[in-house]
């Protein structure tokens, strides 16, 4: 089975910033390359998450509320529990397409996916045409 995942975005849909709202991730990300990101996921009808530095790996069928968490700002006992939680969820893939952008890449994402127990799973790519059904 593979997974095609990326880092989320500061940029989001304002509209629920203050409110108890639940959303799934295609509804909250605004940001261009994330929604082009999602968009070719769901045209090619493949699995497909969000890595969220406040939720860990969200999928698109979970809703969770607005947030607000830089990278930056998480912390050693969040990463555990971030990188924790990365492991767990995606443990039944044996493929993890993990979507970046050389530019814009944090340090929070290089060492999460460096550190994972299923660094050997994992495929980096920054071209969406690289995400295709099989």
């Amino acid at each position: 089975m593979k997974i095609y995942i990326t880092h989320c975005s500061a940029k989001k849909d304002d509209s629920l910033k203050h409110t108890t709202k639940l959303t799934t991730p295609d509804k909250l990300y605004t940001a261009t390359p994330i929604g082009r990101f999602m968009n070719k996921c769901k045209t090619e009808k493949v699995a497909w998450a969000i890595f969220s530095d406040l939720y860990g790996v969200w999928f698109p069928d979970v809703k969770h509320g607005w947030y607000e968490k830089a990278p930056h700002r998480v912390t050693e006992d969040e990463f555990k529990k971030l990188l924790e939680d990365f492991d767990q969820k995606l443990s039944n893939y044996n493929e993890i397409w993990f979507y970046y952008n050389p530019g814009r890449f944090h340090r929070l994402y290089k060492r999460l996916l460096s550190e994972s127990k299923l660094k050997d799973r994992i495929k980096m790519f920054s071209h969406i045409k690289e995400i295709v059904r099989e």
